[in-house]
């Protein structure tokens, strides 16, 4: 006890005055550094991030630096500038914080891999004849786990749509990436209840049994995920997750990180796909102008035969049927739930130069952080009522995408970032884009689906999720849903 009050006696002068003696210097943006010393807006950034910033950016303008539990973020809000921090590579570095993320959420350490290795591995993976591949992959996948039997599902089924979209894709993903389908549901169900608790082990605010919870989950993924409880065979050999251990092995990863890092790609390609479908269904159930105008084009389509004997050609991509209105939609969805941070670690001192010619100073070992979901996603100097889902927002009347969006005169370049930019964008996004939209379309198109309430509308966010990639509801929307009784082809 006297040893503890000794620390206390120590350490809480010194943290007052680390806290006092840091004041804001000629051209560094506005600080704010809140009232309790070294925490400062510690709370407020964890409750909600996206309600902290708006309140900052109305008391600050468009850059500003918070302290947040002793460290000092400068946050960029004016997408006009987001090249001066996505384009240096020198003064600003996005590895450091990413290990030290994936290492407290993943307990994964892969000091020897080089990023642009993985990520040169990433794209040969995710692009042309694999990505097209992989696309007819989870097309089969995607059919049977909706049309196992037609006869099982000739009667209405009850079940929460985010429950449902998050299930099916989850598992047609695990397929095509993965190749395994042994503990499918138990993979499932652990995973679940891991991302459940992944923003609060990432921000070290788990509470009482939290903790348990969430290490004893990740250590049964990783059991899970072992290459001893995968099936082996030829197809395995094919797999993307058998390639990727490949690169681990050459790279020096020990078997132990090989199924960390599973886990953390598992995570990666499986987090987002299923809210996002959830989100992009539950706008147009509860929108019947939207809805109408998806069907009326969806009619004008051929559906592709997906059933494992018509594979795709190795040496052709089979061209995609337009469709600019889906297009539309899931644009405006992810606009509206797509809400990850952009952060980088500030290693020399730099000198921020914004778009209007003002500069900043920013200093060495401070973080310089943007949040597209704020800004531009809902500024409403560039989309108007941007708290509002509309499903024509990125369409123009002849049909063609909209891409001209404008702010303070200037035409934008970034007027959404649900994917990122830069060299950080992700890789996966053609893959992800597709297997939404090629859910949605077999949704819509082989089973009646319906809210249950009529006067229901999508539930609200969880709040604790801004940062983190797709946004998820807090609760669920009831749909009942069947097998059409007559479908096309």
């Amino acid at each position: 006890m006297l040893w503890v009050l000794f620390l206390l006696l120590i350490c809480v002068p010194i943290l007052i005055l680390l806290y006092y003696t840091r004041t804001r210097q000629e051209n560094e943006p506005p600080l704010d550094k809140g009232v309790i010393p070294w925490l400062g807006h510690a709370l407020a950034f964890q409750k909600d991030v996206a309600k902290f910033l708006s309140r900052m950016k109305e008391k600050h303008g468009d850059v500003f630096t918070v302290c947040v539990a002793g460290h000092y973020v400068t946050v960029l809000l004016d997408p006009h500038s987001f090249d001066a921090v996505f384009q240096d590579n020198i003064r600003l570095d996005f590895s450091h914080s990413r290990q030290q993320l994936i290492k407290r959420v993943f307990g994964l350490q892969l000091p020897g891999v080089e990023p642009s290795a993985e990520r040169m591995f990433m794209e040969t993976h995710f692009r042309g004849v694999c990505l097209s591949e992989m696309n007819h992959s989870i097309s089969a996948h995607l059919h049977e786990l909706l049309l196992p039997d037609p006869s099982s599902q000739s009667e209405w089924r009850r079940e929460g749509l985010f429950s449902l979209c998050y299930r099916l894709l989850f598992r047609a993903g695990y397929f095509t990436l993965f190749d395994s389908t042994q503990d499918v549901t138990a993979v499932y169900n652990e995973f679940r209840k891991f991302d459940h608790l992944l923003s609060k082990l990432a921000r070290c605010s788990l509470k009482g049994g939290e903790s348990q919870a969430a290490h004893s989950s990740r250590k049964r993924l990783w059991e899970l995920l072992s290459p001893n409880n995968q099936h082996s065979g030829e197809a395995e050999w094919r797999s993307w997750q058998r390639s990727y251990q490949c690169f681990l092995q050459k790279e020096g990863v020990d078997a132990e990180m090989q199924k960390r890092a599973l886990l953390l790609q598992l995570w990666t390609t499986q987090c987002n796909a299923g809210p996002a479908a959830f989100w992009l269904l539950g706008f147009l159930l509860t929108h019947p102008e939207a809805m109408k105008a998806v069907q009326s084009e969806m009619r004008g389509l051929t559906l592709e035969d997906s059933s494992p004997q018509h594979a795709p050609s190795i040496a052709r991509v089979k061209k995609a049927h337009p469709t600019p209105v889906l297009d539309s939609v899931l644009k405006e969805t992810l606009r509206l739930t797509a809400a990850a941070m952009i952060s980088r670690d500030v290693v020399q001192d730099k000198v921020l130069r914004m778009a209007n010619g003002e500069e900043y100073r920013l200093r060495r070992g401070d973080k310089v952080c943007l949040f597209p979901f704020l800004s531009p996603q809902m500024d409403p100097q560039i989309h108007q009522e941007p708290q509002l889902f509309k499903y024509d927002r990125f369409l123009n009347e002849d049909l063609t995408a909209k891409d001209d969006f404008y702010k303070d005169g200037r035409r934008l370049k970034y007027f959404t970032l649900p994917w990122g930019a830069g060299t950080n964008m992700c890789v996966g996004k053609d893959f992800a884009v597709t297997t939404i939209k090629k859910f949605v379309l077999l949704m819509l198109t082989r089973l009646d689906l319906e809210v249950c309430d009529p006067q229901a509308r999508v539930p609200p966010v969880n709040q604790s999720r801004y940062g983190f990639g797709m946004l998820q509801p807090e609760g669920d929307l009831q749909v009942r849903y069947r097998l059409k009784r007559t479908t096309s082809s």
